[in-house]
């Protein structure tokens, strides 16, 4: 798989093409299965992890594609496609909830703190 980054991502996509725009932190391919669905990978600490080494990129974690009919489940490695084992409904469900976790710890981290006149106003019940 080749990588390019891109401002916008291509609304025709190439087959094994890993299209990367760091200004909207996405990153998007065709399922490698063949299948074509677009597969989006959003990038944050809270999902994908994208590593870049100068030459190659990864992406962290697994990308599993379980609301998908092909049900594929891969990593991306150094421009390559690793093919991950399928895994269960109940895998599925621990995934899943692990991802909605991971999500709210790091919204949570990222609200604006309340100025001291905020907390005395929601200490005193005042809107």
């Amino acid at each position: 798989m080749k990588h390019r980054f891109v401002e916008y991502i291509p609304s025709q996509m190439e087959s094994d093409v890993l299209y990367i725009s760091i200004e909207f932190d996405v990153a998007k391919h065709l399922c490698p299965c063949g299948c074509k669905s677009v597969i989006v990978t959003s990038l944050s600490p809270a999902r994908w992890k994208l590593i870049y080494d100068g030459e190659t990129v990864s992406l962290r974690p697994s990308v599993g594609n379980w609301t998908l009919n092909c049900k594929s489940h891969y990593f991306i490695t150094n421009d390559k496609v690793e093919w991950a084992g399928a895994i269960n409904q109940q895998q599925v469900d621990a995934v899943l909830e692990s991802d909605h976790s991971a999500i709210k710890k790091h919204v949570e981290g990222h609200q604006k703190p309340l100025s001291i006149f905020e907390k005395l106003k929601k200490w005193l019940g005042l809107k």
